[in-house]
C-alpha cells in the first residue's frame, strides 16, 4: 500500500498527517508504530488522520494515534495541524471548522497570521470522568512514586492529565518519574505527566511525558491542562503564555464551565509517499 502523507509541527511536537478523505486508510497497530518510527519510517510524535465525518453538526472527523499503535482522544498540537492541513489540502475554504474527536467536537480557527487558534472545551476535574481513583475531588492530590508523595492536579482535557509545580523543569525528573506517573494505577487508561515551572502569573515553563509517546517537545493539551490547574490553585492569570522546548502557547481559561483557547502555530515540513 502507498500511503501520501504531510509531515507536520505544531511547536516541535511532530505529525505524519493523512487524507482520510480522498484514500481509503485502514491501519494496523504495527504499520502505525513503523510510520511513527524515526529510523525505519517517517517518523513523528503522533499520526492525525482525516476522515470524513457521519456527524450533522463537524465538518470532519479527526483521528489521533500514538507512535506505540494506540489511538488516543484528543491532541492540542495535532488540532492546529488538523485545521492548516485541510486548508491547504483543498479540503475546505473554511476558517473555522467543526471537527469530531473521539472526546467530542473542538473548532479549531485559523488566524490571518498563519497561527490557529483551538476551542478545546471546558476542562474536566471530577476524578471519576479523568478517570483518576481517588475519594477527593481536591484540585491538589498525593500520589504514591516509587516510594515518594507527588502532590500532582489531574484534569481531562479530553485525555488525562497529572501536572505538578516544580522549581526548576531543567532539573526535573521527568523521563523517570513521567514514565512511572503515565502508567500509575490510580490511572485506569493511563496518563500525560506534566512538569510545570511557574515564572510569574502569565508565564510558564513546561515540559510533558505523553502517554504512549514519551518525552515531546510541546504538547498542547498539556498547556492548557497546565495552565487551568495552575489557575485552580491560584498561582496564575486567566491568559498565560506557556514556554515549551519547541515553542511557545498562549492559553486563556475564564474559568469553570468555560471552554480553553490555545494559539499557536502549525508548521508544514514536508510532503510525500511510503510504501506501508
Amino acid at each position: 500500500m502507498i500511503l501520501k502523507f504531510t509531515k507536520m509541527h505544531g511547536a516541535g511536537n511532530d505529525f505524519v498527517v493523512l487524507d482520510g478523505v480522498r484514500q481509503r486508510i485502514h491501519l494496523k497497530p504495527e504499520q502505525i508504530r513503523l510510520l511513527a518510527d524515526r529510523h525505519f519510517g517517517v517518523g513523528c510524535d503522533q499520526i492525525l488522520l482525516v476522515e470524513t465525518t457521519e456527524f450533522p453538526t463537524a465538518d470532519f472527523r479527526y483521528r489521533i494515534f500514538n507512535a506505540d499503535g494506540g489511538e488516543v482522544e484528543q491532541c492540542g498540537n495535532g488540532a492546529r495541524c488538523f485545521v492548516r492541513f485541510v486548508h491547504d489540502q483543498g479540503l475546505t475554504h473554511k476558517r473555522e471548522i467543526v471537527v469530531e474527536t473521539k472526546s467530542g467536537l473542538i473548532s479549531p480557527r485559523l488566524e490571518t497570521d498563519g497561527r490557529v487558534t483551538v476551542n478545546m472545551g471546558a476542562p474536566i476535574f471530577e476524578p471519576v470522568l479523568i478517570p483518576f481513583i481517588s475519594n477527593s475531588d481536591a484540585i491538589i492530590q498525593p500520589i504514591e512514586v516509587n516510594g515518594e508523595i507527588v502532590l500532582i492536579s489531574a484534569v481531562s482535557m479530553g485525555n488525562p492529565h497529572a501536572v505538578q509545580v516544580v522549581d526548576d523543569i531543567e532539573l526535573a525528573p521527568v523521563i523517570v518519574q513521567g514514565a512511572l506517573i503515565e502508567h500509575h494505577p490510580q490511572f485506569p487508561k493511563r496518563v500525560n505527566a506534566g512538569f510545570m515551572q511557574v515564572v510569574d502569573s502569565e508565564h510558564i515553563r513546561l515540559r510533558v511525558y505523553e502517554r504512549g509517546a514519551g518525552e515531546t517537545l510541546s504538547c498542547g493539551t498539556g498547556a492548557c491542562a497546565a495552565v487551568v490547574t495552575g489557575i485552580k490553585r491560584g498561582l496564575l492569570k486567566d491568559k498565560v503564555q506557556v514556554a515549551t522546548k519547541g515553542g511557545t502557547l498562549n492559553i486563556a481559561w475564564a474559568g469553570d464551565g468555560q471552554p480553553v483557547m490555545m494559539t499557536g502555530p502549525a508548521i508544514n515540513v514536508f510532503s510525500g509517499e511510503i510504501s506501508i
